[in-house]
């Protein structure tokens, strides 16, 4: 059975994996790597100098002139921020374009761009050839084209580069700013907008006059604040009419009767002096009481304040008693001023004031009706006028355009190819230098792939195209067995090999050299298994062995080994050899080698490490007819862990077996045949202690070894591995394999 408990391994390439390609095909890699390194030099050599002339030009904006299509116009700067990549790739194609390639082919002349050899002298040829050789480009984050000319020419570099930026600045002019017959057009427009106007306004003035406004709005909003104002002031003077002639009547109703005069004697007039003293008292008087109320709304009677001001009075009230008993008229004076709401003595100055009124509310009324007339006429003008107005606008805003349409277009007309600042050069053509970062970069580029294709190769091959098994890792990892030994190839030394079977069929190789390349003489005569070199791994392998048995616990006697391939030329026979030799070294046991790869089956005994007698003395003879079941056809009983178990078996393993089981052998190696459909490895597998499945390195299949490894499981033998002839490619100090 094999061992499934191992570790699985992470899948994918490490550094050893990295190594070990690179070494295994390290010449691979340095082969390409020269030619490529050869062929850098061949272009080198052989490509034609190419010399380069290069020039800058600085795009602030792009002013383009255009037939106006509206009365707001189109914008005509195009500036270079949101929109400034669309509109440099449009200069880049007017630069690359043919019709300018032509034009400057025309101007240096079609036989020197093309030169003397050529044949053809057409303009379009010679304008190919300058847009091969022209590079247009823009520098990061920048408004600059960067232009360059590449020719063999060197003569024609420069020219050729000062021709192309003189007239793309012209053919720029042609494209963006070309008037052309806009002129006239424009022209008769503004023209005929300019006498249409010119009528419409004056058809405005008269509707003006007629209304006799300056403007509709002012005019409305005149007459509508007058006409509010009028309208306050005429309620405002009627109210105050209706107010006075009320009160003329009501004081009409309070004049006093007129008293009769008594028949004393008649009263002696006031002096002025004394009516103008006594006026003043009474108003003191009056002035005193009032304080009195004022004080008594604040203070007690008791306050000294009250009481001063009493006092006061009290003064003054005696002067008016005095002055009253003097002149006794004053009195009549003094009841009618103290009298609270009497009317007005004089009404004339109130019948004055209504007749004033009256006559204010008259003229009123009289504005009111003359703004009115007067508003009636604007608003029934407004309509004609205000379409006057509106039509006046529209043909001035068209005019206006078409005015200032004209101008640019005189302005740009005036400027001319040339002339205009959008664009400027940056940098002169510069006079022709040898252009080598193309060639340098072609050169890079052909000897860096020939490195990378080695290297792309070495992976290829030993990732996808060879499936063989190559490397130690691989056995347990990919394939899932148990290594025993990894036996390394070693070079031919010129000392004999091991023996060969005593007996080999015609045509069927014999033991030869485990580790040897292949070719080797199988059917010679073999010297002692020390001579090639292998001992010591022979001698691990047998140990590795032994162990195994004592870690199994499998110590019965013979212990049956099968040493099988999957394909000629693994080393099977040699392998087998030599760990029967290792074997015969333990101890007093005697060792027996079966080669189950000839005719007859052979045998070879070995006792203490050297080759004993042949197979007659070493086997009794016995009888086979007990055996024979039918014609060419025997059967045997083979001891296994169930009991008997009938196995049909070949002719020529049928008469060696029984043989071998009753001899006092330790170990009995068979040397088996590569496993197939048709061979008997497969069905002898079963009766082994175990199978060493030797695996040649870099020449047997990983898809063979795994079908091989499927067919002994089916006999549910113990498959162990022998990886031989491997070579370790990778230097010790790198090498990470044990």
């Amino acid at each position: 059975m094999q061992n499934q408990d191992r570790q699985p391994q992470a899948s994918g390439l490490n550094l050893a994996d990295i190594y070990y390609i690179l070494f295994r095909h390290k010449w691979k890699i340095v082969l390409l790597s020269v030619a490529g390194f050869l062929a850098a030099a061949g272009v080198y050599f052989t490509m034609p100098p190419s010399y380069t002339s290069e020039a800058k030009l600085f795009v602030r904006y792009i002013l383009e002139s255009r037939l106006p299509n509206g009365i707001t116009g189109d914008q005509q700067i195009k500036t270079l921020d949101t929109g400034g990549a669309n509109i440099i790739n449009s200069e880049i194609e007017i630069i690359r374009s043919l019709d300018l390639a032509v034009q400057v082919a025309k101007t240096i002349g079609p036989e020197k761009i093309l030169g003397q050899g050529s044949v053809e002298t057409n303009e379009f040829a010679a304008a190919v050839v300058l847009q091969k050789g022209l590079t247009v480009e823009v520098p990061p984050r920048s408004d600059i084209l960067r232009i360059v000319f590449q020719n063999s020419n060197r003569a024609i570099v420069q020219p050729v580069l000062t021709e192309l930026i003189a007239d793309y600045l012209k053919k720029h002019v042609e494209i963006h700013r070309n008037v052309g017959a806009f002129d006239d057009v424009l022209t008769q427009q503004t023209d005929a907008l300019r006498t249409q106007l010119a009528l419409t306004e004056q058809r405005l003035r008269a509707a003006k006059t007629n209304a006799s406004v300056m403007s509709i709005e002012d005019s409305k909003k005149a007459y509508t604040e007058e006409l509010s104002k009028t309208r306050q002031e005429l309620f405002n003077t009627q109210a105050e009419l209706a107010g006075r002639t009320a009160a003329l009547a009501e004081r009409q109703k309070l004049l006093p009767v007129k008293p009769e005069t008594p028949s004393a004697k008649p009263e002696a007039d006031v002096p002025s002096d004394k009516m103008e003293e006594y006026k003043s008292v009474c108003g003191r008087l009056d002035s005193f009481r009032k304080q009195e109320q004022g004080l008594l709304a604040q203070y007690t009677e008791e306050n000294s304040m009250v009481r001063g001001i009493r006092e006061r009075i009290a003064s003054v009230e005696k002067t008016r008693k005095k002055l009253e008993a003097d002149y006794p008229k004053l009195t009549r004076i003094q009841l009618a001023s103290s009298q609270p709401a009497g009317p007005v003595v004089d009404l004339s100055d109130d019948a004055a004031q209504i007749m004033a009124l009256q006559a204010k509310l008259k003229v009123l009324n009289s504005q009111m009706e003359r703004l009115t007339t007067e508003a009636k006429v604007v608003n029934e003008l407004e309509p004609a006028i205000t379409d006057l107005q509106r039509e006046r606008d529209l043909e001035e805003a068209k005019y206006r355009h078409f005015s200032t349409s004209l101008e640019q277009a005189r302005f740009d007309d005036a400027l001319g190819a040339g002339k205009m600042s959008n664009i400027s050069v940056a940098q002169e053509p510069s006079p022709a230098f040898r252009e080598s970062r193309k060639m340098i970069k072609a050169i890079s580029m052909i000897a860096i792939g020939g490195v990378v294709a080695g290297f792309a190769l070495a992976f290829l091959i030993e990732l996808f195209l060879d499936p063989s098994v190559r490397r130690p890792t691989e056995v347990e990892a990919r394939l899932h067995l148990p290594l025993f030994l990894t036996i390394p190839r070693m070079r031919r030394n010129g000392r004999p090999a091991l023996p060969a079977p005593a007996v080999p069929a015609a045509g069927q190789p014999g033991p030869g050299e485990a580790g040897a390349e292949p070719g080797a003489n199988k059917k010679s005569a073999v010297a002692p298994w020390q001579a090639n070199g292998l001992a010591a791994y022979y001698e691990a392998l047998r140990d590795r062995l032994v162990t195994y048995f004592e870690v199994h616990n499998l110590l019965h006697k013979p212990k049956l080994i099968a040493v099988t391939g999957c394909g000629k030329g693994a080393g099977v026979t040699t392998i087998a050899t030599g760990l029967a030799a290792s074997l015969s070294e333990t101890g007093d046991g005697n060792v027996l080698l079966v080669d189950m790869t000839t005719g007859q089956g052979a045998a070879h005994p070995f006792f203490k490490g050297k080759l004993g007698v042949g197979l007659a003395d070493a086997l009794s003879s016995g009888t086979r007819d007990n055996a024979l079941v039918q014609e060419n056809l025997y059967m045997v009983a083979e001891s296994g862990k169930g009991g008997l178990l009938p196995r049909v078996l070949p002719r020529r393993f049928s008469n060696l077996v029984p043989k071998l089981k009753t001899s006092d052998y330790d170990y009995i190696i068979f040397d088996m045949p590569p496993v197939s459909q048709i061979s008997v490895t497969a069905r002898l597998a079963g009766f082994m202690d175990t199978v060493l499945l030797v695996i040649e390195s870099e020449k047997t299949d990983r898809e063979l070894v795994k079908r091989a490894t499927a067919k002994l499981a089916e006999s549910k033998a113990t498959v162990c591995a022998v990886l031989n002839k491997h070579h370790d490619y990778v230097p010790q100090r790198l090498s990470q394999d044990l």
